[in-house]
């Protein structure tokens, strides 16, 4: 009977063992009450990214002027000078109001500023009004026959134009324009034509000469009927 007792308390205490063993087990797998569970492979989230548009570089236009010429074409062959007047605003914020002017027609760049009174000559003429700056320019005899383009740019404000100087030939003469002096007349035959690649002399110098023979004639004549 004893025997039977103590193989009875063995098996008791290793049940009681076991199931303490499993219950540990089962606390050790059971995660804590408010804390996530982790399912599967985990996964990284990537977040968009955001691209700034980028606006177009805004281009400064230029705005155009009016160009005038006085005059606006000379003649070839010939030096001359030509005014140059532009309609250039005047500037803001302390820029001096002037210009320049260049062409390939000019021999060198030219400086426009204002006219000093509202009188002066040559002004500009027709529309539009405002402030005008003017400037000479010197076109050289050797600048051939055509059309060139004057440009102009307002220093203050960057507002350009242009404008166009021809070139023209010279004017023939009339056919009615005589080309040659009429010759000197006198009496005899200093009054008669005489061909160009003729020796005698022609006019007030052949006329001397004529009296001085006809001087020298007669005194040899009268010492003649003297001796």
């Amino acid at each position: 009977m004893r025997r039977v007792l103590r193989v009875r308390r063995v098996a008791y205490a290793g049940a009681i063992v076991m199931i303490g063993l499993v219950g540990c087990a089962a606390e050790a797998q059971t995660p804590p009450a408010g804390s996530e569970t982790p399912t599967g492979t985990p996964t990284t989230s990537v977040s968009p990214t955001t691209t700034t548009p980028v606006s177009p570089t805004a281009t400064a236009t230029r705005q155009s002027i009016s160009v005038q010429l006085n005059p606006d074409s000379v003649t070839a062959g010939e030096t001359s000078t030509v005014w140059i007047l532009a309609n250039c605003p005047e500037p803001s914020g302390g820029p001096a109001h002037t210009g320049t002017a260049t062409s390939r027609a000019f021999l060198s760049g030219v400086s426009l500023a204002p006219a000093t009174s509202a009188t002066a000559s040559p002004a500009a003429t027709g529309s539009p009004s405002g402030a005008w700056v003017r400037g000479q320019a010197q076109v050289s005899g050797t600048v051939k026959r055509g059309s060139y383009r004057v440009d102009v740019k307002c220093d203050g404000t960057n507002h350009v134009g242009r404008a166009t100087l021809r070139v023209t030939r010279a004017d023939p003469l009339p056919s009615d324009v005589p080309t040659r002096a009429p010759r000197a007349g006198g009496g005899g035959t200093f009054g008669q034509e005489v061909d160009e690649s003729s020796s005698l002399p022609l006019g007030g110098v052949g006329l001397a000469l004529g009296l001085a023979m006809a001087v020298g004639i007669g005194v040899a004549v009268k010492r003649r009927s003297r001796s």
